[in-house]
């Protein structure tokens, strides 16, 4: 059986794919050309080592190695930004119309006045594709997926139904939910206004329907390709993310949007362009987004309010120490329960570990095969296998296909892992596999606790100190939150990452090779290396690595709860003995705080009702059949 990571090539593709090596040749030297001639102007590229070391730099490049522009309104930063963000244009003669300094960008960063159109907190980022030919900022378009709490997969309607890159921007999309901080993907299809009326009307199956005008064309289209790509969409989702995955659940995953149509309104309403509702859903992103903010700057001052104020209290309260005690055994306890649930749930990704790398190690072979053999020879493909050893395995292009041995290596066990791994890291029902819901539940224990331990104790006459406590519980479990998704990346990439360390020294050798048939030598010597580092573990220890990085995680989780609480107690022992009499009063911070604290708790928990109700109705509502010729 072939795994599911191989792929064959037609001939067509091969084909295909040697014209681009060529091309990808020719605009590696013209961008080499490119940037010296910036620097060191026309005929640069012509000059030694040695005459350019002597040569005066034409344009001088800023310490900061920043630029910053600055313009009132948007169309002169356009014509401001232009020279950086695109690539630089010729005569017919070949000569170039004026100087650029694109090559030598990283990264445009455009900041806004305060708008309507972008709500203030909303960052934009235009990621170049699945790579760039640039390495600098091909290093950082991965960097910068993982951070997008959303991605859009924007692609426009001609190409929306084929292509390569799309379908490499999709997988990477999916990647990012499993190993960032993304929550939602979405497919954002543009141009949607255009379509060649007579054409799709000879080509239709939508039974007897007539279409009367352009627009009733389009819209039917637009809906069609809506259904076809949501499915399509939903299903790679599945196969890679658990079943109760909240973008599952998303009720729009395809926008089908005309920028072009939304200021003409010649033929669709600005509502059919989509353009109102991409825009609604960013409104509602933040605004979801700064409510969670909000709630817990607000629930920590809370909290230290109340701490303040339990420290004016002078009242000496019976057996203080003896209930501190019981509820310092009590924490230590949950602690101890919290470690084993979360080794539990780390505990899962053992078997599917275990059967991935046993099929990685009898496709591996097969893989290499994909990757290194062309049906019509090594033509063209010499520089590519070269850039791919000088770059530990890994490979962009602006024409080709992404390159990544190390990851084509791995995906075997990506293949067999992803679905577990995304159900440790979702929220949901503490059962299974799941880790959140078993730190929730962790902190309702504590919780309910202190609010027993506070009547018994008699904090009901010092209600500040027990209020602290449960404040100060939501608050540092809050805060795991982030902590566990930072290292979540980490954790999903150590398979990758030990690979090609693994293979390090193998690339460094196949690069080395030159002269005669050094292609073909070149082949050879990674497939030893890949042969030797399996004979020796090599999937094996990729496995110990990622084990190893679940236990750091849950090291310093337990680390993180087991520091912060013995703080939050020990702060809440002090008694009223004179020490903090010189505080000063916050009785009435004190009551505004609460006041706040406890409209954004009912705001969260109206919330949490009509999402409740919504989730209700779509399930007792009747399923609605899609409109004539759209069965899939």
């Amino acid at each position: 059986m072939r795994p599911k990571s191989t792929f064959c090539l037609t001939r067509t593709e091969e084909l295909g794919r040697e014209e681009a090596d060529a091309w990808n040749r020719d605009e590696a030297v013209e961008e080499a050309t490119w940037k010296l001639q910036m620097i060191y102007g026309n005929g640069a590229e012509s000059k030694n080592y040695e005459e350019l070391l002597r040569a005066k730099p034409k344009r001088k490049i800023p310490t900061s190695r920043v630029i910053t522009l600055k313009a009132e309104e948007a169309e002169e930063l356009s014509i401001k930004l232009d020279p950086y963000i695109r690539t630089q244009r010729r005569d017919w003669d070949g000569e170039a119309t004026e100087m650029h300094i694109w090559p030598l960008i990283k990264h445009v960063e455009v900041t806004l006045p305060k708008s309507d159109l972008i709500p203030e907190g909303v960052v934009l980022v235009d990621i170049p594709g699945t790579g760039d030919f640039n390495s600098k900022r091909d290093e950082m378009w991965k960097k910068t997926i993982d951070k997008c709490s959303v991605i859009w997969v924007i692609s426009d309607i001609e190409r929306v139904s084929g292509g390569r890159a799309h379908e490499d921007l999709l997988n990477e999309s999916i990647k990012a939910c499993q190993r960032g901080f993304c929550r939602d993907v979405a497919l954002v299809v543009t141009k949607a206004d255009k379509l060649h009326l007579p054409e799709y009307l000879r080509e239709r199956k939508a039974g007897n329907q007539a279409i009367q005008s352009q627009r009733e064309a389009v819209l039917e289209r637009n809906e069609m390709i809506k259904l076809q790509r949501t499915r399509i969409l939903k299903e790679k989702l599945k196969r890679k993310l658990p079943a109760d995955f909240k973008v599952l659940e998303a009720s729009d995953l395809v926008y089908t949007v005309s920028a072009q149509e939304y200021w003409q309104q010649a033929l669709l309403t600005e509502e059919e362009t989509e353009i109102p509702k991409l825009r609604e859903y960013v409104r509602k992103r933040l605004l979801d987004k700064k409510r969670r903010t909000v709630t817990k700057y607000v629930t920590e001052a809370f909290g230290l309010l109340l701490l303040t104020d339990s420290f004016s209290s002078t009242q000496n309260l019976p057996n203080e120490h003896l209930h501190m005690s019981v509820l310092r055994r009590f924490a230590e306890e949950k602690v101890e329960l919290l470690e084993k649930a979360i080794g539990h749930c780390f505990a899962c990704m053992e078997q599917p570990l275990q059967e991935g790398v046993r099929t990685a190690r009898t496709s591996y072979r097969c893989i290499l095969r994909a990757c290194l053999v062309r049906s019509k020879g090594n033509q063209g493909f010499h520089q590519t296998l070269k850039a791919v050893c000088l770059k530990n395995g890994i490979y962009a292009s602006r024409t080709l296909a992404r390159i990544d041995l190390n990851e084509a290596l791995t995906q075997p066990i990506y293949d067999q892992i992803d679905p577990v791994f995304g159900s440790i890291f979702r929220t949901g029902k503490p059962t299974g596999s799941a880790l959140m819901p078993h730190i929730d539940a962790f902190k309702h224990s504590l919780q309910e606790k202190m609010t027993e331990i506070g009547i018994r104790s008699g904090w009901k006459y010092d209600s500040c100190k027990k209020n602290f406590l449960i404040q100060e519980i939501s608050a540092i479990l809050g805060g795991l939150e982030d902590h566990i998704l930072r290292r979540k990346r980490r954790v999903y990439e150590s398979l990758t990452a030990s690979v090609q360390s693994d293979l390090k020294l193998c690339y460094e050798e196949a690069a080395q090779i030159t002269g005669k048939k050094a292609c073909e030598r070149m082949k050879d010597a990674i497939r030893r290396g890949v042969d030797r580092q399996v004979a020796e573990g090599m999937f094996e220890r990729a496995q110990e690595r990622m084990q190893h990085q679940f236990q750091q995680l849950k090291t310093g989780i337990v680390e993180k709860v087991k520091g912060s609480i013995t703080t939050m107690l020990t702060l809440a022992s002090s008694q009223g003995d004179g020490l903090y009499k010189e505080l000063a009063d916050v009785g009435s911070e004190y009551k505004e705080m609460e006041k706040l604290h406890r409209s954004l708790r009912e705001v969260a928990e109206n919330a949490r009702l009509r999402k409740g109700m919504q989730e209700f109705l779509l399930r007792a509502s009747p399923s609605k059949a899609g409109p004539p010729g759209t069965s899939l």
